[in-house]
């Protein structure tokens, strides 16, 4: 009996191991040799000990770091609203704050962007946000490439739109995760999910993307919220961060404005 007992406890020992294994294979291996597909959902800190510190910004100067950030798009219109530096600041306790601002009739949006500073293939991408809390806003945390918009269907080489997270209080419980590849015209490509996370709309929380040559997985307070092997981009990207007024958070004219997302840092890591 007492060596049934042994051999029992050895083979469940095996297959703790094993799913164990399973469950790690496609992050812990070097870039590149990863395995896709593994379902088991994992967690940051299962691989964040292999990976080095390649970027940060903790957001503690007086303004933003212009060696780090650039302002984007300004200027631009943005269906309901034109991008400015004046809804971004820093609120001199270790958080860049990007508005929705409203001025008379004028509605204002902020986006900064490390274009021309700093991009990275592969490796992992995080941030800790607080999300805005009126309807309208549609706050985001993104990759994007200056190629992405050529319409050759060819993600790997032309880049793909990664959109890390997207939020609006339309539905506050939810967080978006996406992908757009193949330009913004008729060829457009998109896929993405929903992750419903309760009180994702208060408090800060975090929100990150391990990228390899195989595969995206995507993460919300360093648990993997969904994963893809579709448009997988093979070429450096830089980061955005960013708010608008699209109609994708609902009436601009029902929110309340300013309305804020808060970030606390942006870090990238790489594979040792």
């Amino acid at each position: 009996m007492r060596t049934n007992i042994f051999t029992l406890l050895a083979i469940i020992g095996i297959m703790v191991l094993s799913c164990s294994a399973k469950k790690n294979a496609s992050i812990l291996d070097e870039e590149g040799k990863g395995k896709p597909g593994v379902t088991d959902k994992i967690k940051v800190a299962d691989f964040i000990g292999n990976y080095k510190l390649t970027w940060e910004d903790d957001f503690n100067g007086r303004g933003i770091d212009a060696k780090k950030w650039k302002y984007r798009a300004e200027g631009s219109k943005r269906q309901y609203a034109t991008v400015s530096s004046k809804t971004i600041t820093l609120d001199g306790k270790g958080n860049v704050m990007i508005a929705t601002l409203k001025e008379n009739d004028q509605y204002y949006v902020g986006q900064l962007a490390t274009d021309g500073l700093f991009s990275q293939r592969y490796g992992y991408f995080e941030c800790r946000a607080k999300m805005q809390q009126s309807l309208g806003t549609h706050s985001a945390f993104w990759l994007q490439t200056n190629t992405m918009g050529v319409e050759t269907n060819d993600p790997a080489n032309n880049g793909t739109e990664i959109d890390i997270f997207e939020y609006h209080r339309k539905t506050s419980n939810q967080i978006h995760h996406n992908l757009h590849w193949n330009g913004y015209g008729s060829g457009h490509k998109q896929v993405g999910t929903i992750n419903y996370s309760p009180f994702i709309g208060t408090e800060f929380h975090t929100f990150g993307l391990l990228w390899t040559d195989k595969e995206y997985i995507f993460f919300v307070d360093g648990v993997e919220s969904w994963r893809t092997s579709q448009a997988i981009s093979r070429i450096p990207e830089y980061m955005i961060l960013s708010t608008e007024l699209t109609g994708f958070g609902g009436d601009p004219a029902l929110g309340l404005y300013p309305d804020y997302v808060v970030f606390d840092y942006v870090k990238v890591y790489q594979f040792k």
